[in-house]
C-alpha cells in the first residue's frame, strides 16, 4: 500500500493554520495587560503563511481516499507539527530562548502532561501564559478530533484519524458520523470549560486565571498561572470546583453524555466508570487518615488535599495543593501507583486507562479457572458483555508495550545522572502525562535541571503517552513502510 503523501501534507498544512489562528486568541489578553503584541502576531502569521503555502502546493489532483496507515502518520505527524510551530510564541518573545526548553514545554502542553521547565511562571507575559493553557486545552480534546469536525467540508473523510489517535478499546460513537461525533464531544468539552469558568469567577478568582485553569482543568493539563499551582488559592471552594472538573475530565465523554440526558442507570452500569470512582473514593480515604493522624488542620483539610491529590493523579491533571512525596513514605509509594492508573478511556486523561486495568484483572483470575477447566470457553465480560480475544490481546500487549517503555526510559535517564527516585518519578509522570513527578521532579520542583538528552527523551515518551504507544511505535515498524 503506497502513502498518500500529498494528502498527508495537505492535511499537516491544515493542522499548522488552525494553530496559528488559535495563538491569535491570545492577542485580547496582550493588549488589555499592555503586553508587546509582536511575539504572538509573528508567530501566528509564520504559522498560517506556513501552513497556506503547503496547502496550496498540495490542493491540486488530490486524492482524498485517507488509508488507516495514513492515518498513523497523520496523526504522529500532526502532534509534531503543531508542536513545532507552538514553539514560536516561546521563541519570539524570549521567554523561553532555547529550542530545546520551549520544544519540551510545548510539547508538555499539547500532549497535557504538565511538566513544566519554567522556574517563574507569575513573570511571564499574559498572552504567552494564555498560549501556554491553550496548548492543553487544544491537545486534551484533540487537535486531530478538531479536524474530523470539519475535514467532511474538504470532502475529506477522517475516520482513520479518529481510529488512530484513540487504538485500543474503541471509543463509543455518540452518533453514527463521526463528524457528529467529534461535534458533540467538542460542546460538551467547552460547555464544560465555560461552567468551570464562571465557577471559578464566583470563587474569586480573575477572569484570567479562571479561564487558564478551566482550559487546563478540563485537557486534563495542570498547567497554572500561578508558581505553586492551585496551592496559590487557600478556598475550599476553588479547591472543591477543580477536583469535581477534574474527575468530569477523567471521565468518558460518552457518560458524561449520558447523564446530561438524564440516563444515570446506563451510567452506572458502566463497569469503567463504578471502578473509576471506587479507586478515587477509596484511595482519597485511605491517604487521608494518614495525612490527619500526622497533620493537625483538621479532617476536612486532610480529606480535601488527599481527594485533591488523588483526582489529580489519577486523571494525569497533575495540579497540586500539596506536596503528597512529605505525606510518609508510605503514601509516596500509593501515588508513584497512582501514576499508572490513568482516568477512563474516552477521556482526556492519559496513563494506562481504567478499563485496561479491569480487563487485565479479568482475564487473570478468568486464567485460573481455565487452568482448571481447558476445555471450556470462559470469555472476559465487561459490562455484562463478552470481550473478544483480539482485544484481551490488545490489552496485554498495551501494558506489556507500556511497562517495556516505562522501563527503557528509566535506562535512558538513568544516564543523565539523575537519582533513581527521580528517574522513576520523571519517566513515570511523563509517560502517563501526569506532570509532577518525584524526588527532583516532585510536586513543588520542575524539569528545569534536567540535561537536554533527558528532556528529548523524556518529550518522546510524552507522545508515545499522549497516542497511546501503538500510534507513535508503528512509524518504527519496519513492515509499516513496505508496500503491499
Amino acid at each position: 500500500m503506497r502513502f498518500n503523501f500529498r494528502l498527508i501534507l495537505n492535511l499537516l498544512s491544515v493542522l499548522v493554520m488552525i494553530n496559528g489562528a488559535f495563538m491569535l486568541l491570545c492577542l485580547p489578553f496582550s493588549l488589555y495587560y499592555r503586553e508587546s503584541v509582536t511575539p504572538l502576531t509573528i508567530s501566528a502569521g509564520v504559522a498560517v503563511a506556513i501552513g497556506a503555502i503547503t496547502w496550496f502546493l498540495t490542493r491540486k489532483n488530490l486524492v482524498t481516499e485517507l488509508k488507516k496507515k495514513d492515518g498513523y502518520l497523520v496523526v504522529t505527524l500532526g502532534w509534531l507539527s503543531m508542536s513545532l510551530v507552538g514553539t514560536l510564541p516561546y521563541l519570539i518573545s524570549g521567554t523561553i530562548p532555547d529550542f530545546t526548553n520551549a520544544f519540551f514545554e510545548t510539547i508538555s502542553g499539547f500532549t497535557t502532561t504538565g511538566a513544566t521547565i519554567l522556574t517563574d511562571i507569575e513573570a511571564l507575559p499574559k498572552g504567552i501564559l494564555f498560549w501556554r493553557s491553550l496548548t492543553q486545552w487544544i491537545g486534551g480534546m484533540g487537535i486531530i478530533v478538531l479536524a474530523v469536525a470539519i475535514l467532511p467540508i474538504l470532502g475529506i473523510g477522517g475516520m482513520q484519524l479518529f481510529v488512530a489517535e484513540a487504538p485500543g478499546i474503541s471509543p463509543d460513537k455518540l452518533k453514527p458520523r463521526i463528524k457528529e461525533t467529534a461535534k458533540r464531544l467538542w460542546i460538551i468539552y467547552l460547555g464544560l470549560t465555560l461552567l468551570e469558568t464562571l465557577l471559578l469567577m464566583a470563587g474569586g478568582m480573575t477572569f484570567f486565571d479562571a479561564i487558564n485553569h478551566a482550559l487546563t482543568t478540563m485537557a486534563t493539563g495542570g498547567f497554572s498561572t500561578k508558581n505553586a499551582s492551585v496551592a496559590y488559592y487557600n478556598s475550599p471552594f476553588i479547591h472543591y470546583v477543580i477536583i469535581i472538573f477534574m474527575f468530569l475530565a477523567g471521565t468518558n465523554f460518552t457518560i458524561t453524555y449520558f447523564a446530561l440526558k438524564g440516563k444515570f442507570v446506563q451510567v452506572w452500569k458502566n463497569e469503567e466508570f463504578r471502578n473509576y470512582l471506587f479507586l478515587t473514593v477509596i484511595v482519597s480515604l485511605v491517604i487521608s487518615i494518614f495525612v490527619f493522624s500526622a497533620d493537625w488542620e483538621g479532617f476536612e483539610k486532610s480529606f480535601r488535599d488527599s481527594l485533591f491529590q488523588v483526582v489529580s493523579v489519577i486523571t494525569t491533571t497533575g495540579y497540586i495543593t500539596a506536596d503528597y512525596t512529605a505525606w510518609t513514605p508510605f503514601v509516596t509509594v500509593i501515588f508513584f501507583l497512582l501514576m499508572f492508573s490513568g482516568g477512563s478511556a474516552g477521556s482526556t486523561a492519559g496513563g494506562i486507562k481504567i478499563v485496561r486495568h479491569t480487563l487485565l484483572f479479568k482475564n487473570s483470575l478468568l486464567e485460573m479457572k481455565r487452568q482448571l477447566h481447558p476445555s471450556a470457553v470462559i470469555p472476559v465480560r465487561l459490562n455484562e458483555a463478552a470481550v473478544s480475544r483480539d482485544i484481551t490481546y490488545n490489552v496485554l500487549a498495551f501494558i506489556m508495550i507500556y511497562l517495556s517503555a516505562y522501563g527503557i526510559g528509566i535506562f535512558l535517564i538513568s544516564f543523565t545522572g539523575v537519582s533513581m527516585d527521580t528517574a522513576l518519578g520523571a519517566v513515570a509522570t511523563c509517560l502517563g502525562n501526569i506532570g509532577p513527578g518525584l524526588g527532583e521532579v516532585g510536586p513543588v520542583d520542575n524539569f528545569s535541571g534536567i540535561t537536554p538528552f533527558g528532556k528529548w527523551v523524556l518529550a518522546f515518551l510524552m507522545l508515545m503517552g499522549r497516542l497511546e504507544l501503538f500510534t507513535v511505535l508503528m512509524l518504527f515498524n519496519i513492515h509499516y513502510w513496505k508496500r503491499y
